[in-house]
């Protein structure tokens, strides 16, 4: 009687770092953009945590990975707030605060209801800037397989960059490039992969990364690699209920789908994929449960 073969053991999951902005989103939903000196009523109000890199790694652990944010959040009553849903979605945190309590921003949200677009008025990290990390601490967490900076915190970009260039293996590194920041032509000329909106502009003398991903809104999402092949893919028509952090469902994806091995191209179609089922549902984390049987 032959021996039935062993199944191999399950792929320990992913680490991914995720180091930038963490706020608190408070999300009203609206049939009508208020007017000058002008009160309306939300058909809908939602309270998450928000920021690029904690929205992005929220994403990563429902995606399976082992999402690590590194960022400020304290002990403070806004803060705390923040943690509790990102830890509530398998995000571990390792908080630069330490301990203390700091000014975290909350960010009012407004989103029309007819068509999805969101409004967004926040302090990002202007309240709690300077905070950084020591590479002792960096040393005490889990070794990453990507690591996604944000660029909001620019002192602790800078030093987890550091901190990523000098392990072995050297972890892949992707650029949350929204918008410019001067942080970014710190950041650029080491950076694997830049995921850029369609509105970044950097200076013409700033560093290029090795691959550049770049989203369009609703028309196709443009990238070249690191050996210069490029391309497209395209955005699936759906119908749009709720826009907000579909750029960072997109990173989120993107960066879990790198560290796993995928290619590129294959990487893009992911974060695809993920975003555009984040944009048919409305609210920042109900949609959540369509992403793993999509």
């Amino acid at each position: 009687m032959r021996d039935t073969p062993a199944e191999a053991p399950p792929k320990p999951p992913v680490t991914c770092w995720f180091a930038g902005l963490t706020t608190l989103d408070v999300i009203h939903r609206s049939a009508v953009r208020p007017g000058r000196n002008e009160k309306v009523t939300a058909v809908r109000q939602d309270v998450s945590a928000g920021g690029p890199a904690a929205n992005a790694a929220v994403i990563a652990a429902t995606l399976g990975a082992r999402a690590l944010l590194i960022s400020a959040m304290g002990t403070g009553p806004v803060g705390s707030a923040a943690r509790g849903d990102l830890e509530h979605h398998g995000v571990e945190i390792h908080d630069t605060a330490q301990g203390r309590e700091i000014p975290v921003a909350v960010s009012a949200v407004m989103v029309d209801d007819e068509t999805g677009d969101r409004s967004v008025v926040s302090p990002d990290a202007t309240l709690t800037n300077g905070l950084d990390v020591t590479a002792a601490e960096l040393d005490t967490l889990p070794r990453p397989d990507v690591v996604l900076l944000d660029g909001h915190h620019p002192d602790l970009a800078r030093s987890v960059l550091a901190y990523a260039l000098a392990l072995e293996p050297r972890p892949l590194v992707v650029l949350d490039a929204g918008r410019w920041r001067p942080v970014f032509a710190d950041l650029l000329g080491s950076a694997d992969v830049a995921a850029r909106s369609a509105d970044f502009r950097a200076p013409e003398d700033a560093a290029q990364s090795r691959a550049v991903v770049t989203t369009h809104g609703p028309d196709p999402v443009t990238w070249c690699d690191k050996d210069g092949r490029q391309g497209s893919t395209d955005v699936p028509e759906v119908v749009v209920r709720d826009t907000l952090g579909a750029g960072d469902a997109f990173h989120g994806a993107l960066s879990v789908a790198l560290a796993q091995g995928a290619g590129l191209e294959a990487a893009v179609e992911e974060g695809v994929r993920v975003a555009s089922i984040r944009v048919q549902h409305i609210g920042p984390r109900s949609w959540l449960e369509y992403v793993p049987c999509a």
